[in-house]
Parts: structure tokens; C-alpha cells; sequence
């Protein structure tokens, strides 16, 4: 409805003006904002609102920001760092639930919200509603995957559980293990319910991987309760802990009709944590049993095939022939051989005889002479040769042969420049000599004379063909 103004307001004015009398002086919007506020926060003190969650979101800070929704209106509403870290479930949208808090504005953007302190979820349908949800999204991303699974250990060496340190649960385990067959347990103590119950049961799971001893085997437990008391094992977190696990999992959560998201995930679904601990191990006497009768299996095998074997050689020595009738044919033969033996030693010295008396004309003394005498001719013409191939030969007449002082000849210019000190052989001895910028002479240093050793195969008096004619 619209009303005039006053008459003694000019809504034409250019400046405004404060006539006497007057008590209701401007406001400033901080001053406006600032009483609405306290208003608000008067009017509605703590109140609870019912409605679903739309929009939530986790600030970097800590805070969380979300709407709550019905079907008509929605209201802004905000929970702080600390209320949200002591949140029995995480929220997330389409959850219905019950916020309780306090309404108040935010000067900022001209709004009203709820500061809210705490939020449960609207009943078990709701619960179950949101664990629907929840189930469907994970199962949607192959979390739940049957070709996931993987087989659990036949035996065991150490044991990892995931479970609160006090109460029946570990002592059920424990004993059924001990009854069963007995091994290596490390328990990871963790709260199984209420705030944190989530994280440090997802962080036990994901720590056993770098554990030491490894577990072969984790069993994740806990008795039974209402949705509830077993809500931590439906929260997302401990879910993808458990499918991403490295290590074997049995999932020992609750009662045989409870049902979490954790069983969906794990490897085995155990009804209760007594029965976990019997599909984790097997019972230690019928392995003793099952192990000896596989002795007792193995030592038949053994004598049987043994005793196979003794009888099919008795049948094979039975069609065997006698030995003297296996080697007679052989003595035979040898006595054969010995008869002819002597027959034909003489047979074949008389053919060599008459070889002999027929090759014998043709040996005479005067053909034996006449190739030695060949042969004499042949040695003294290549002896000659050798004579005239003798490295000291041209020394005769007139050249001369540089070598270094280890005795090596030298045949190049460059090669003498380098030794620098060299030895001169003429046909009548050696000359020591230095090659050099005409510096003193070099004193001569006699060359080691190589002895043969053995007796010279040359006549007495000749010289060898490579002995120095010094």
C-alpha cells in the first residue's frame, strides 16, 4: 500500500533537511543491518528446521555452506569448522535431515541464515535413504566389482585387525584363532563408532599396507548395533579404503542381518567376527590329518609302483635266454679265430718272404752310391747359394753395416739419426761411431756374443753361415 508522504516533505528536494523536533533521524546501512540482526536473533532464538540438503559445499577453511530445502522455500545456512569436524555422518545432497542452530543475518549480502550447530539425519528413512544413495554411486564406479575380489590366503602368517581394543569382538577373534590354528595377530586399535570413527578406521586399513610384519590377511570388525552405531562403516571413506586395499579383506561388521557398504567392498563377508576368524585360518588338526594322509598316500604310491616295477622285471629276467646259450655263439667264434690264427701268421710271412726275394735283385751298393752322391752335389750347390746370401758377405768388398747398439741393422738415414750411437761392421771388425752434431767421440762398447749351444753340424773349420767372420 502506498503512502503519502508528509506534508512538509518536498520530494523534490535537493539537500536534505532535519526540521526540529524530529526523532527519527538516518540510519546508516551498517546501523539498519546491525538492528535487523539483533531483531532476528531476539525473535528466533535456537530453533530446528527440518528440510534437504542442496548444494553443500566444504570451504578451504573448514566451513560448510549449503542450503535447506522443502518444497515451497530454502534458507541459507552455514556450519562452522569446528561444528562440522564433530559431525556423526557426512552430509552431502538430497540428505534429509534436522538442522538445529541459530537464525541470524549476514550484513554482507542483505540475508538472513542459520548458524547450525548440529544436524542429524530426519529419521531412518532418511538414513536409508542416503545410504541408498550412497550405495548406488559407489557400486556405479565398479567399487563393488565381483571381479575384484580376490582369494583369501589358505594359511596366514600374520593377521592384521581392524577393531576397538576392548569388548567381546578381539576376544572372539582371538580365541576362535587360537582354537583353530594359531598365528601372528597385530591388532590396530581404532574407535567403531561415533566422531572420527570413519577416519581412523579408514587410516588402520590403508597403514597396514606399509606395516611391518605385512599382514597376509586384514579383518575389519565390529559387534552389532543399529544403523546407527555401525554408520561408520558406511561412510565413503572407509569404503574406498577398503576396496583399494593391497592386502586381503574380510569384513566382520556386525551381526549376520546387519548389512554395511564395508561388506560390499571387501573381499569376504563374514555374518559374524567369530566367523571371520574361522574362514581366516583352518583348523589345525584336520590339517595335520589331511597332511599325513597325503603321507600315507605318497608311501603307497610309492611301495606300489615299487612293487609294479619288481614284478615287471621278474617277467622280463623270465623270457631272458640262458647265458651260456646268450654267449655261446661269441665263444664260438673266438675259438674259431684262434684255429685260423696260426694259419695264416705263417701264410702271410711266407707272402712276405717272396716279396722280399723278388724286390732284392734291384738293392745294389753301386744305386745307393749314385743317390748319395746326387744328394752330396744337391747340399753343396745350396750351401753355395747360402754363401753368397750371407748378410756379411758384401763386407768383403767394401760396404759397411750400421746397426744400433742392440745389435739391430739399420737401413734408413732417419732410423741412424735416432739411435744417435751406432756400431760400423766392416769385413775385418766393428767401428763404434756417434751420429750426431760432431760432440766427443763415443766409447765403443763391445757386442755380446751369442754362443751356440749343442755341437755345430758344420765341418771343422768352416765357419757357420751366420757366424761373424770378425
Amino acid at each position: 500500500m502506498f503512502m503519502p508522504l508528509p506534508d512538509d516533505l518536498d520530494p523534490t528536494g535537493l539537500l536534505a533537511e532535519q526540521k526540529g523536533g524530529d526523532n527519527s533521524p538516518p540510519l546508516s546501512v551498517s546501523e539498519l543491518s546491525g538492528a535487523l540482526k539483533r531483531t532476528v536473533e531476539a525473535a528466533f532464538g535456537l530453533v530446528r528446521v527440518r528440510g534437504e540438503i542442496s548444494g553443500w559445499k566444504r570451504h578451504a577453511s573448514g566451513h560448510c555452506y549449503f542450503t535447506l530445502k522443502d518444497e515451497a522455500a530454502c534458507i541459507d545456512s552455514v556450519i562452522w569448522k569446528g561444528q562440522a569436524a564433530g559431525l556423526a555422518f557426512r552430509p552431502e545432497d538430497g540428505a534429509e535431515v534436522i538442522a538445529t542452530g541459530k537464525l541470524t543475518t549476514y550484513p554482507g549480502r542483505s540475508k538472513y541464515q542459520i548458524v547450525v550447530s548440529r544436524m542429524e539425519l530426519a529419521g531412518e528413512g532418511a538414513l536409508m535413504a542416503l545410504l541408498d544413495k550412497r550405495r548406488r554411486a559407489l557400486a556405479a564406479e565398479g567399487l563393488f566389482d565381483e571381479s575384484k575380489k580376490r582369494k583369501l590366503p589358505y594359511l596366514p602368517r600374520v593377521i592384521g585387525v581392524v577393531t576397538s581394543p576392548t569388548g567381546a569382538v578381539i576376544r572372539d577373534i582371538l580365541h576362535r584363532l587360537e582354537d583353530r590354528c594359531p598365528t601372528h595377530v597385530i591388532v590396530w586399535p581404532v574407535p567403531v563408532q561415533g566422531e572420527g570413527a570413519a577416519a581412523k578406521v579408514a587410516q588402520a586399513i590403508r597403514g597396514f599396507a606399509s606395516f611391518e610384519p605385512r599382514p597376509d590377511l586384514i579383518i575389519v570388525a565390529r559387534g552389532g548395533g543399529s544403523i546407527e552405531d555401525l554408520w561408520a562403516f558406511n561412510e565413503e571413506e572407509v569404503v574406498r579404503a577398503v576396496a583399494t586395499s593391497p592386502i586381503p579383506l574380510i569384513s566382520a561388521v556386525g551381526h549376520e542381518t546387519d548389512t554395511t557398504l564395508v561388506d560390499f567392498a571387501a573381499d569376504r563377508r563374514a555374518p559374524t567376527p567369530t566367523a571371520a576368524a574361522e574362514m581366516a585360518v583352518p583348523v589345525r588338526s584336520e590339517l595335520a590329518a589331511w597332511l599325513s594322509e597325503l603321507g600315507h598316500r605318497q608311501s603307497a604310491c610309492a611301495t606300489r609302483n615299487t612293487s609294479r616295477a619288481a614284478e615287471r622285471l621278474e617277467q622280463i629276467v623270465g623270457r631272458w635266454p640262458e647265458a651260456a646259450n646268450l654267449f655261446a655263439p661269441f665263444a664260438q667264434r673266438v675259438d674259431d679265430a684262434s684255429d685260423r690264427l696260426p694259419r695264416a701268421l705263417l701264410q702271410r710271412t711266407a707272402h712276405a718272404r717272396a716279396d722280399l726275394a723278388a724286390v732284392a735283385p734291384r738293392l745294389q751298393s753301386r744305386l745307393l752310391a749314385e743317390r748319395v752322391a746326387r744328394g752330396q752335389e744337391k747340399l753343396a750347390a745350396l750351401w753355395r747359394l747360402a754363401e753368397l746370401a750371407h748378410p756379411e758377405r758384401p763386407l768383403q768388398r767394401g760396404f759397411v753395416r750400421v746397426t744400433d747398439r742392440a745389435g739391430k741393422t739399420l737401413v734408413h738415414a732417419a732410423d741412424a739419426r735416432a739411435a744417435v750411437a751406432v756400431d760400423l761392421h766392416f769385413a775385418d771388425g766393428r767401428v763404434a761411431a756417434h751420429i750426431g752434431d760432431g760432440a766427443g767421440p763415443v766409447p765403443f762398447r763391445p757386442a755380446r756374443r751369442v754362443e751356440r749351444k749343442g755341437t755345430s753340424s758344420y765341418p771343422p773349420g768352416q765357419p757357420g753361415l751366420f757366424d761373424s767372420e770378425e
